[in-house]
């Protein structure tokens, strides 16, 4: 059996286009880039570029499809945003509807897909530097929460940023720091660390999206700004339909996380 940490993002797409892969992607393809989706009708889709050019932190673009193309030709071409995701959420009026395998029969001729930076990209890199990864390490998704922390509102989008957390010792968040600074389009350096209860988050064992983690004696929890702030923003932009990935089931690219380095 293919172990898919150690292979290519066009390999763990051919996985979930086969429905072998349904669950979370942390740790897989290493060295590849991961990517968060969102698919919006074309009346909406002005809008939500507009949010992503000026919330570049939590949402730093990779790619862009045409209406109606579920194929990002920028970033893996001949993939299919219809089938090559492990799961997928689909919203009407800013409600979680489904979660479905695949989106074939949701497809239509209006849609536009945005492909945003993951957190999971700098993994590889940070593991390298042998700085823990918890939830890897734990085998669960990454938690998630949402903030106190405004976006900056566009058109008809705006709501709070959603980070992402990984437990670290302070000598540790420094290294963290200089590694995921190389990689803006990857989310870039953590936006907090320490206090939850300073960014709005009551309760560090109860994540929004994801699943918690252990946090170890001398730990402080470290956030970085995550691309599921896109869902939080739909619950409350509300567009008559949308989907997304679900959260921690990420798009492999054909992207090395070095072509993502000083952008």
């Amino acid at each position: 059996m293919t172990d898919l940490r150690q292979t290519t993002g066009a390999a763990v797409r051919t996985s979930c286009r086969l429905g072998k892969l349904t669950g979370p992607t942390p740790g897989l393809a290493l060295g590849f880039v991961q990517a968060n989706l969102v698919i919006l009708p074309r009346d909406w889709a002005f809008d939500f570029l507009l949010f992503c050019q000026r919330n570049p932190k939590p949402c730093p673009l990779l790619d862009v499809t045409e209406p109606g193309d579920p194929e990002p030709a920028v970033i893996a071409p001949g993939a299919d945003l219809r089938t090559d995701l492990p799961a997928y959420r689909v919203w009407r009026e800013g409600v979680l509807v489904e979660e479905p395998r695949e989106i074939t029969r949701h497809w239509r001729a209006d849609l536009v897909s945005f492909l945003i930076g993951c957190s999971f990209t700098f993994e590889n890199a940070l593991l390298t530097a042998d700085v823990p990864v918890r939830h890897i390490e734990d085998g669960v998704n990454v938690p998630m929460y949402r903030t106190n922390v405004p976006c900056r509102a566009a058109g008809r989008f705006s709501g709070p940023m959603v980070v992402s957390m990984r437990p670290l010792k302070p000598a540790q968040v420094v290294k963290a720091t200089q590694i995921c600074s190389r990689l803006p389009r990857a989310h870039g350096a953590p936006v907090h660390f320490g206090d939850p209860g300073a960014i709005g988050i009551g309760d560090i064992a109860k994540p929004d999206f994801g699943d918690p983690v252990s946090i170890k004696t001398g730990e402080v929890p470290v956030f970085w700004a995550c691309g599921v702030t896109p869902q939080a923003v739909l619950m409350e932009a509300k567009p008559p339909f949308a989907i997304t990935h679900k959260p921690g089931h990420m798009f492999l690219t054909n992207l090395r996380d070095s072509d993502l380095e000083g952008e």
